[in-house]
């Protein structure tokens, strides 16, 4: 393997323990969240396409010659559940999620771009291709939710009037 394939191998392995992180995240965010159906709608969409993602980055790894990361994956999923479990004892939790998940966002994009280049640096279009796709999803989720934030804060700040309980989650 050249050294452009290995180097591409080794970001795939890391985006791919990075989407386990992002399922966690989202899945449990989903379980949390009670009030705020829209927010919810969104992350379960984008929960599908996350596990869609894993798929196709698992086939390009498999076509490089190699498998995913467990221990990676494993360690992914336990920070992505720390994420979310710090923010269940603030009062705010859906805007520290929202917040959370729009950065998650953003280092998915920085991801993506830098993997594309390195699939064309290592003349794989096929990766190149499915990474341009994914990274289409990840900038469409993080337009998303930088839309709607203002909108979610108005709503966390209406209903924490009446119960932060309510308001939180």
């Amino acid at each position: 393997m050249t050294v452009r394939k290995g180097i591409l191998l080794h970001w795939l392995k890391d985006a791919h323990a990075m989407e386990k992180q992002s399922e966690q995240m989202l899945k449990t965010q989903i379980f949390r969240l009670e009030n705020y159906p829209r927010l919810k709608k969104h992350m379960k969409l984008h929960l599908e396409e996350t596990i869609y993602q894993q798929e196709q980055l698992e086939k390009c790894i498999t076509r490089l010659g190699s498998h995913y990361s467990l221990l990676k994956d494993f360690s992914a999923k336990l920070i992505g559940l720390g994420q979310v479990a710090s923010n269940m004892f603030s009062c705010d939790e859906v805007i520290q999620g929202a917040i959370d998940s729009l950065v998650f966002e953003n280092l998915e994009i920085a991801t993506y771009t830098i993997l594309i280049t390195a699939a064309e640096n290592a003349d794989d279009s096929e990766t190149k291709h499915i990474c341009e796709q994914i990274l289409y999803q990840e900038k469409t989720m993080a337009n998303w939710l930088l839309d709607n934030l203002s909108q979610l804060a108005k709503a966390f700040l209406m209903r924490s009037e009446l119960s932060f309980e309510t308001a939180k989650r």
